[in-house]
């Protein structure tokens, strides 16, 4: 019933397997690639006809996780999958942008791919599946895709390359997290995060999954020779030369000078004027010459901005070609945030903010594995004002995720650890100005703006954006490109990193590939562009503040013995809720027993780690400490000392006189500073206020004879011990004052009423 088509790869150790014709068999193309225990499908289909008018290629690619494939369900209220989450944005990205320039000038069809996660096993990532399980079913699928290409990751530990290591442990045991793409003769993604590595190393690792890839590359072709459905035929129409020298002659010279002009705002109005000249040109012509000459003027602006920067190393707005444009920062412009940046170069400018928070305010993460928290989250704006245009205003889209990622992987290897700084950290960052680069504003910005809010990075990071002009043998590679020259240009190539190497990198072609030499040749000249940059940025603030902004709230750790944790908390967390209530801060603990106590004031902090400490230490007999009282009874008062513990202060330890009542010498509630008499076996505490000054709490010389030990006492008979009653002795006799008899001191109450360790006296 199955015409069913597999070919096999031990690729990485594990075995890679791409099968088509069981599923999905009415897509244009299907594949269900399976990888260790992780299963991807991916179906591709393709409009057979283009929509009249239409000029450009509609290409979308959905990246899906089903919970099923981890045995999870998902939560929230409709417990089913829902809006793409960040990760499936950014990996939808991952897919769609080595593939798209691998399509055809001028096929106009819309395609869907769509890649969803069937299984997977906890190791094997299901991104760099579905980037090949999506190349494979294009190539089989018969549109004209110039492919086919394959995708792997590499790590590095301990100076060695890994293939296909687990996404999350990439970082945390090596340093570096890579994802390459590319065809069987050049690379055309890559995506990176790194703990400052050299260019030689990152160069390296390029290669190395280069060579990885054409392994599979050369599979999905064996695949392909066996299920490859026949490929379409496109209409070949010529190349309009004529119409384009036509162009040239009217608006050719108007767009050289257009491009002359250094403004941007000049540039676009000049350039807008020279496009509404040539469309006037054929406005009695049919819709379709007219769509034609509008693509003959890009390419014609094209083809005089490359021709200017090759022949002439002139670029547009005349810089050299390893030039960065002016900077100016500025830090703590805004009064009440924890910290703030201004990040301009040249017509690119971000306002960057730091925000600290408590572990409450860490960001829940619902994926395949599970749940997890991140603490540093960065969100990147892109408002239409940033270019002088109206457009849609709300929620961010792929390009604003995809930009703030890639910010946050620049940024993230450099922050210091939990342990050492307990915040939640969010960078947020608006575009105001973009020509070019808002990512590596954001970069720029995102540093200086934690270095101000007082995050003890490791060191400042600056990025740069690398531009490329290639014809054929010819190339000339762009420090800090402007728009026009990402529009016009063949490279996207960012650069983020510290004084000590690279910490991120990114790159985008919109041709066939590029080789080994370019890309050195664009990693040495972003290293220039770097230093120049951080150079710049240090004239702002060249290291992180000591002290936080007075609006941050504080966080200070404890350890405690984890067998205290139960005491601390309480029964249903009544210790720790009054422990909030009473001091107004915010008490965190986890099942370590290290405790997060946090507030905006220090005092509050202070109350709380002294009520703990005195929950989790024991007291010392002989020490003195400050104590409430909190109870009043007949022979004394009972106090809360060291936060969480009480101690009773007998009537005859109040004063070095004769106290009458307690309620003489102290209130409920009233602050007094004891002295530990005592500690019983059971625990019970007895307490001294008579030998400490009770304004300096300075221990006094006890004036009173020392109480002969228990020891001695314990072998008298207990007639001997209390010796006679007052006022006589025998029941029929006189037995004197009420409360001599009930208790032989000053408060009564009777034996009964009195703690075990006073029943003696």
């Amino acid at each position: 019933m199955f015409d069913t088509k597999t070919v096999s790869l031990e690729w990485g150790g594990k075995t890679l397997t791409l099968e088509t014709g069981r599923i999905a068999r009415q897509a244009d193309g299907a594949v269900l690639a399976t990888y260790g225990e992780t299963v991807v499908l991916c179906a591709v289909t393709a409009a057979k006809s283009v929509k009249e008018g239409q000029d450009f290629f509609p290409l979308t690619v959905h990246y899906q996780e089903k919970f099923s494939s981890a045995g999870r369900i998902p939560g929230g209220f409709f417990k089913r999958e829902r809006g793409a989450t960040e990760k499936e944005t950014l990996t939808s990205r991952l897919i769609d942008r080595p593939i798209r320039p691998l399509f055809p000038e001028g096929f106009y069809n819309e395609i869907n791919v769509i890649c969803q996660v069937l299984s997977y096993d906890g190791e094997t990532e299901a991104d760099v599946l579905s980037m090949i399980a999506a190349s494979a079913a294009l190539t089989i699928s018969g549109v004209p895709f110039m492919g086919p290409i394959s995708g792997c990751r590499v790590g590095m530990i301990d100076g060695e390359y890994v293939l296909n290591p687990k996404q999350d442990t990439a970082l945390a045991d090596g340093t570096l997290d890579l994802v390459v793409a590319g065809t069987h003769d050049a690379v055309m993604m890559v995506e990176s995060e790194a703990k400052e590595l050299t260019e030689e190393d990152m160069l390296g690792a390029v290669m190395f999954a280069h060579e990885a890839n054409q392994q599979v590359v050369k599979l999905i072709i064996e695949l392909a020779e066996q299920a490859a459905k026949e490929p379409w035929q496109i209409d070949q129409s010529d190349d309009k030369a004529a119409m384009k020298e036509e162009l040239r002659g009217i608006v050719g010279d108007d767009i050289a000078a257009a491009y002359k002009l250094t403004d941007k705002s000049a540039r676009a109005n000049a350039l807008n004027e020279a496009r509404a000249k040539a469309k006037a040109h054929y406005a009695e012509a049919d819709g379709q010459t007219q769509m034609t000459a509008g693509k003959l003027v890009k390419k014609l602006e094209a083809e005089i901005v490359r021709g200017a920067i090759l022949k002439d190393g002139q670029r547009i707005d005349g810089r050299k070609l390893d030039q960065v444009r002016p900077i100016e920062s500025m830090v703590g412009f805004l009064p009440r945030t924890h910290g703030s940046a201004l990040f301009t170069r040249g017509e690119t400018q971000a306002i960057c903010t730091t925000t600290l928070g408590t572990k409450d305010a860490e960001q829940m993460i619902d994926g395949l594995d599970g749940l997890t928290y991140s603490n540093f989250m960065l969100h990147y704006n892109f408002p239409p004002y940033s270019v002088g245009e109206v457009g849609r205003f709300g929620a961010p889209g792929r390009r604003e995720i995809g930009h703030g990622k890639l910010a946050w992987r620049a940024l993230h290897p450099v922050l210091p650890s939990r342990e050492d700084f307990p915040y939640t950290i969010r960078i947020l960052s608006d575009i105001t100005e973009s020509n070019g680069s808002s990512s590596m504003a954001t970069i720029c910005g995102g540093c200086l703006s934690m270095m101000d809010a007082g995050v003890p990075i490791e060191r400042p990071v600056s990025g740069i954006a690398m531009g490329l002009i290639l014809e054929g043998d010819e190339f000339a590679v762009l420090s800090d490109i402007l728009g026009d020259e990402d529009h016009l240009g063949d490279m996207d190539f960012k650069v983020a990193g510290t004084e000590a190497g690279i910490t991120t990198m990114q790159m985008d072609i919109k041709v066939a590939g590029i080789t080994q030499e370019i890309m050195g040749k664009a990693l040495e000249q972003a290293k220039a562009g770097r230093a120049h940059i951080l150079g710049e940025m240090q004239k702002a603030l060249g290291t992180a503040r000591t002290e936080l902004s007075a609006h941050a709230p504080r966080i200070e750790t404890m350890q405690i013995d984890k067998a205290k944790i139960r005491e601390v908390i309480g029964t249903g967390g009544k210790v720790i809720r009054e422990i909030v209530a009473e001091t107004g801060a915010k008490v965190d603990i986890d099942d370590e027993g290290l405790i997060k106590i946090s507030s905006s004031d220090v005092a509050q902090i202070e109350a709380a780690k002294k009520w703990i400490q005195g929950i989790v230490e024991e007291a010392e007999v002989g020490k003195i400490y400050d104590g409430k009282v909190v109870n009043i009874v007949d022979f004394g008062a009972f106090v809360n000392f060291m936060g969480g513990k009480d101690g009773l202060v007998h009537v005859s330890e109040m004063k070095n006189e004769r106290v009458e009542k307690p309620t003489d010498v102290v209130t409920e509630g009233q602050e007094v500073k004891v002295k530990v008499l005592e500690i019983d076996q059971r625990g019970k505490v007895r307490l001294s206020m008579r030998v400490v000054d009770q304004e300096t709490g300075e221990e006094l010389e006890d004036s009173r004879p020392p109480r002969e030990p228990r020891a001695d006492r314990g072998d008298k008979p207990r007639g001997d011990r209390r010796g006679p009653r007052s006022g006589g002795g025998g029941r029929g006799g006189d037995r004197g004052p009420r409360r001599d008899r009930e208790g032989g001191g000053n408060g009564g109450g009777g034996e009964d009423h009195m703690p075990a360790f006073l029943k003696d006296d």
